[in-house]
């Protein structure tokens, strides 16, 4: 399973927020470089980069930080928020993204996405499947719709989708332990599937069940900026 430790961005800044609520807002490193480059350095090999600036604005604002870390880090970089145009798009892989993650424009664009997905092929573009009570949130969380995400995965299953990022909104930030229950229900239903769990994760404990499940990778954010998990753990069980 991939370890894909997470660097959330506001103001340029690393910081995490609490069930997506931008009120809920705690900065851990105002130079996110140096959190990069703590994790390469731990024998991690990927990260997920998210433009929280962005996901609010609905257009990439944080990207000179990508840039940054592309070039001064090997780490494999997903990149997501804010990414709402073919414009976005295009900065977002000249900057250096190995790959980047619709979530709003997949639900309010599904001909965009799948534009995306055609032109730049299932390697490079992660379907985003945030979702609360199994209904999929977008905005940064900020709106919720009344898409079940199963319809809403297999949809674009369908269409080509190889890879997803699913987070339940409900447990994000809470350090309570991952919606295990959420990544089974994806799993029965699209065996194919990578599935790539991020949210709620509280300790090795969870990471190890989520590699006993057998999934494709889990993102690990709060957890190791509280100290909860050691990044030296991390590169044990990851996978590269």
């Amino acid at each position: 399973m991939h370890i894909i430790p997470a660097i959330d961005l506001i103001e340029g800044k690393a910081v995490r927020l609490t069930q997506g609520d931008y009120s809920q807002k705690k900065e851990y490193n105002a130079r996110p470089l140096e959190v990069a480059q703590q994790f390469e350095d731990a024998g991690l090999t990927r990260l997920h980069l998210v433009d929280l600036d962005g996901a609010k604005e609905k257009r990439v604002v944080n990207w000179k930080v990508l840039e940054l870390i592309a070039s001064k880090t090997r780490l494999h970089i997903d990149f997501g928020g804010g990414v709402q145009s073919d414009d976005d798009l295009r900065v977002v892989f000249e900057c250096g993204a190995r790959q980047v993650t619709g979530g709003s424009i997949s639900v309010k664009q599904p001909d965009v996405f799948e534009r995306w997905l055609s032109r730049y092929g299932s390697e490079a573009i992660i379907l985003g499947a945030d979702a609360k009570n199994e209904k999929i949130a977008v905005s940064g969380w900020e709106e919720s719709t009344a898409v079940w995400i199963y319809d809403f995965v297999e949809n674009y299953v369908d269409k080509g989708v190889k890879y997803v990022i699913s987070t339940d909104v409900a447990k994000d930030g809470l350090l309570q332990g991952p919606s295990f229950e959420l990544y089974r229900n994806l799993q029965d239903r699209f065996p194919d599937l990578n599935i790539i769990a991020s949210g709620g994760v509280s300790g090795m404990s969870d990471i190890e069940t989520l590699a006993d499940m057998k999934l494709y990778g889990v993102i690990v954010g709060k957890a190791i900026y509280e100290g909860r998990i050691a990044l030296k753990d991390l590169s044990v069980i990851n996978n590269g």
